[in-house]
């Protein structure tokens, strides 16, 4: 679908960008040349439009009806009515790209890239959809088939040979989980209907491979975001200014008295507008623990508990780090002076070696 192919665009278009701004930021990210920033943001926009154009300008109200259409054949359940209000959204920008794209650039450009980053951020949900309205799933096991391989599949789990391989949501609701049942140095590859963490899932399937299991089962669709409110991928905020770890840390090793310590394990734990990277620390594994319990799974939940301790433990760890700091600034005092640098006799030319590339220990864990 050209949705697809447009998300990839603006993906590669972004990231340019991005690279670009990077050059008219100070250490701290802050933008020092906003005249430069505000032109590389129009060439980012100009380039956005571009691929609009070629991919989408002909081909968004078609696909948004076919979507549509899939809607209609669904029941009206929560996410139903979310998706038609977002092919709704999907309509108006598409109105208002080919409106402002008509205007002289100086007029319209700056108010196009909403819209040009809402298709690249929504326009997939639209094609989701389509592809439903054209699959049809295969038969599923009969009540008694269902009893017979999920009491197989369930004394596997108890043995740790019940292999999960991925999961996703069908358009009814239901958490589809593929997976590798082992059995007597044999594998099978069946499909599970409900949480696999939970006692209530039941196997609705068997197949000859995962390629066979994709042909006959209900199609995935698009997964939820952890904020529906929140900013997209392409119109997230600038991040606010940060003093990297590296600097520091550099500063540590170049202080010669407390308060220089003292300011930088300050820095480091500073939260609010000014937040710092252990801020930023505690601040992400807080969300991380919000994401696993939005996964509304058993197995999320527990996880969601431990990232949350310690986001807890984070928290107490800083407030901890601060009040230390407090001590140490108060204390009056330089190095000793006997702890003299060691130089060579001759200056240490600056060099790096390339870095090796990463060794592979274990191999990547399968989605789930």
């Amino acid at each position: 679908m050209k949705a697809s192919t447009y998300r990839w665009w603006m993906m590669s278009v972004d990231r340019e960008a991005e690279e670009a701004l990077d050059t008219v930021r100070d250490r701290y990210g802050r933008i020092v040349r906003p005249e430069e920033a505000a032109e590389i943001r129009v060439r980012r926009t100009e380039a956005a439009l571009k691929g609009y154009r070629t991919d989408l300008a002909g081909a968004a109200l078609p696909l948004l009806d076919v979507a549509r259409r899939a809607l209609d054949t669904m029941p009206p359940v929560a996410h139903v009515r979310a998706w038609r209000d977002v092919l709704d959204s999907l309509a108006v920008s598409h109105t208002e790209i080919l409106r402002l794209a008509d205007l002289p650039a100086e007029h319209g450009r700056q108010a196009l890239w909403p819209h040009l980053a809402r298709w690249a951020e929504h326009g997939t949900i639209a094609v989701y959809l389509a592809d439903q309205h054209h699959h049809q799933p295969g038969l599923e096991f009969t009540a008694d088939e269902s009893r017979e391989w999920t009491r197989r599949a369930r004394a596997a789990q108890d043995r740790g040979e019940l292999d999960l391989i991925e999961s996703w949501y069908a358009a009814d609701g239901r958490r589809i989980t593929l997976a590798y049942l082992v059995e007597d140095d044999a594998s099978e590859v069946i499909a599970l209907a409900g949480d696999p963490g939970a006692p209530l899932w039941s196997v609705i399937g068997r197949y000859d491979n995962e390629l066979a299991a994709g042909r006959v089962l209900p199609l995935p669709v698009p997964p939820g975001v952890l904020h529906p409110e929140g900013p997209g991928r392409f119109t997230r905020p600038e991040p606010a200014p940060e003093v990297p770890v590296q600097v520091l840390l550099r500063d540590v090793a170049e202080a010669h008295c407390v308060g220089d310590v003292s300011e930088a394990l300050f820095t480091a734990t500073d939260w609010g507008t000014r937040a710092g990277p252990m801020t930023h620390l505690q601040q992400l594994v807080n969300d991380a623990a919000e994401f696993s319990h939005a996964l509304e799974s058993e197995q999320g939940r527990s996880l969601g508990a431990r990232l949350g301790a310690l986001g807890r433990q984070l928290g107490l760890l800083a407030d901890e780090i601060r009040d230390t700091a407090g001590e140490l600034g108060k204390t009056v005092a330089v190095l000793p002076p006997h702890r003299v640098p060691k130089l060579p006799r001759r200056p240490v030319l600056e060099t790096s070696l390339p870095p090796a590339a990463p060794q592979r220990t274990a191999p990547s864990a399968r989605r789930s």
